[in-house]
């Protein structure tokens, strides 16, 4: 699945090697192995060994990784780890908050996700975003919450976290970026709630989810695809642009370039989910 379809991303602990063989059997579009905040300062060290074990004993796997933020001393071990190993698609960088951190995870040579999920690292998107290797942005809602002193699920909480995520997916157009991926939901069994929090998400631009347990992917997928609603109306779109030009209308509603772009672009994402 190409990047820009990506829907669910799952994370899994990097010192348990059985839930990433069931990681990357699940629907997840695509499994990111966490050495950072799911992994004990004290377990770094075996959980880069579990990690390189599995990689030596799966060699078709093709994972993402989370590593330890800059300025720790488990960054350099990690990025070691990731430089290594093919199969390491992508890194997660978390608390991005400079171009710094930012260029010394790129010398592995792989895509980057920034992770913004500090004040820090929101002021500074508009450095970031043009640092070379940058693929896409994501967003850390829950540990930004924290720091900001944000009391959960408030009103108040929603409209500052919106002004961020407002901001992630402007400056990722403005720099030519994929679209930037949801923060993830502490919601496990409320598939209600978890579909609520993809569908903002979606609504506002973000065009995929960070997932921490497998019972959020199916509505995660499912939000994250184009309905068949859209999909008919899209297609109606396009089809009517291929036999008459200039601006028409469908369904009572004025259809022109900017629209018609939509319709395609709603086929691809189609298309690329179903593949």
């Amino acid at each position: 699945m190409s990047p820009n379809a990506l829907r669910s991303i799952l994370f899994v602990p990097a010192n348990r090697p059985d839930r990433i063989a069931k990681a990357l059997a699940s629907p997840a579009d695509a499994v990111i192995v966490d050495l950072e905040d799911a992994v004990a300062d004290n377990d770094k060290a075996e959980a880069r060994d579990t990690l390189e074990a599995f990689l030596a004993d799966n060699p078709q796997a093709k994972l993402m990784v989370r590593v330890n933020a800059h300025g720790t001393p488990h960054q350099e071990p990690d990025l070691a780890l990731c430089a290594h190993h093919a199969a390491i698609t992508h890194l997660i960088v978390p608390k991005a908050d400079s171009c710094e951190a930012l260029e010394k995870a790129a010398a592995c040579g792989k895509p980057l996700w920034p992770l913004i999920e500090t004040a820090r690292g929101l002021l500074a998107l508009s450095r970031l975003v043009y640092v070379a290797g940058v693929e896409r942005l994501s967003f850390g809602a829950l540990d930004m919450s924290t720091e900001l002193g944000l009391a959960p699920d408030t009103p108040g909480a929603r409209q500052i976290l919106d002004q961020a995520r407002y901001q992630l997916v402007v400056h990722s157009h403005a720099a030519g970026l994929a679209p930037p991926i949801e923060s993830p939901t502490p919601a496990i069994d409320d598939t209600q709630a978890i579909s609520q929090a993809a569908m903002h998400a979606r609504e506002m631009g973000f065009s995929g989810m960070l997932c921490i347990h497998p019972r959020q992917l199916a509505p995660v997928n499912q939000d994250f695809s184009p309905s068949e609603a859209e999909v008919a109306w899209a297609s109606k779109v396009v089809e009517s642009a291929n036999l008459q030009g200039g601006a028409f209308s469908v369904n009572g509603q004025m259809v022109d370039a900017p629209v018609i772009a939509r319709a395609q672009a709603t086929l691809a994402r189609h298309k690329a989910c179903e593949s």
